[in-house]
């Protein structure tokens, strides 16, 4: 999905607090175009930092972190709990496995939903637009694959950064399911990951081309397209769903290819 452009330069730096990531944090910074240093603390002006550390690569504005962190979804990926998540409900089709589908998440960010639809078998390739959200999942990743237990989900996630609607309309991976959550990452409970999540609006703007982002996902022609909203959230584009599965917080609307062949 296409964000307006920010310049890096501006506001961001990267650094590392050890010359061991001192190769990855000088490859980052020369692939944003931005600062590097190797820093044990943030101390040069900049609003905001991506640091390598034994912890992983985090963004920082010198006070809240945000990392992509895959290892505190385990729970999520026990049987019991993962089919029974609304959007590996939404997902499934009728007569086909999981490991037959191929998924294309258009709206990646950190990967979370991504990761719970590759949990349950299927195959998922992530747009993220984002360079720097990009690195962040990208890294994350990279450690979830040095994990026994989160290795093999890995293997099912792939990502692209660049623009989902032109990739969409190129339609290379020729996907079962398309799945949008354009909200990201405004929705969030605790005030606390609200405020982490506040480090992002400096980076990523929210979708302002909502009618392109769905038709470029109808122009692919999957079986489905999976949209999450808000509970109360309008239709996204303003086009009603063939059917939606709601839970507590959020929905998911589903328009399947019939409908899509029929009213769009």
């Amino acid at each position: 999905m296409k964000y307006e452009k920010i310049n890096y330069k501006e506001i961001l730096s990267v650094i590392c607090t050890d010359v061991e990531y001192e190769k990855k944090g000088e490859h980052l910074a020369e692939h944003l175009g931005v600062d590097f240093g190797i820093k044990s603390e943030v101390e040069n002006g900049s609003k905001l930092y991506l640091k390598y550390s034994e912890k992983g690569l985090t963004l920082t504005d010198g006070k809240l972190e945000l990392r992509g962190d895959f290892s505190g979804m385990r729970r999520r990926l026990k049987t019991n709990n993962l089919y029974g998540e609304l959007l590996v409900k939404a997902a499934g089709i009728k007569g086909r496995s999981n490991e037959t589908l191929n998924v294309v998440d258009a709206t990646a960010g950190l990967g979370e939903d991504s990761f719970l639809l590759a949990g349950a078998g299927y195959n998922v390739v992530m747009y993220e637009s984002d360079p720097v959200i990009a690195a962040l999942l990208k890294d994350a990743m990279h450690r979830a694959a040095g994990d026994p237990e989160l290795s093999d989900v890995i293997q099912r996630m792939k990502l692209i950064e660049g623009d989902s609607i032109e990739g969409m309309k190129i339609n290379r991976n020729k996907p079962d399911i398309i799945y949008l959550d354009p909200m990201f990452p405004e929705r969030k409970k605790s005030s606390l990951v609200k405020k982490k999540f506040q480090l992002l609006h400096h980076l990523e703007r929210p979708c302002d081309d909502e009618e392109s982002l769905l038709n470029a996902a109808i122009s692919a022609s999957p079986m489905r397209i999976i949209i999450k909203r808000p509970l109360k959230g309008a239709f996204l584009g303003g086009k009603k769903p063939s059917y939606s599965l709601s839970g507590k917080a959020v929905r998911y609307d589903c328009i399947a290819t019939g409908f899509i062949n029929e009213q769009f």
